[in-house]
């Protein structure tokens, strides 16, 4: 039968159930990080080979900080801090 595989594994699956509906919508997403695949790919689709490894880096560099300021923030981060440590502990709370 097709159920059978998530069947035999619900226990796994359903972990992911435990958690308020923002903190599953911070696990599953991955829009930012391809958005941010995509915003690098296309700044680098162009160049067909950098002169240095610095220019490079500079280019990156000013990609990184033209998408941090258009980036999308996560609604009451603040608040999802505070339950990612309620959750996940000191291996949260360790990296802060």
């Amino acid at each position: 039968m097709r159920w059978k595989g998530w069947h035999n594994n619900w226990k796994s699956l359903s972990a992911f159930f435990r958690y308020p509906d923002e903190m599953r919508k911070i696990i599953y997403t991955t829009n930012p990080i391809e958005w941010f695949n995509r915003v690098i790919r296309k700044a680098t689709k162009n160049k067909s080979s950098f002169p240095t490894d610095d220019s490079l880096f500079k280019l990156l560099y000013l990609v990184v900080m033209d998408f941090q300021e258009k980036r999308q923030t996560v609604r009451d981060w603040s608040q999802m801090v505070n339950q990612l440590g309620v959750y996940f502990g000191e291996r949260m709370t360790k990296h802060l």
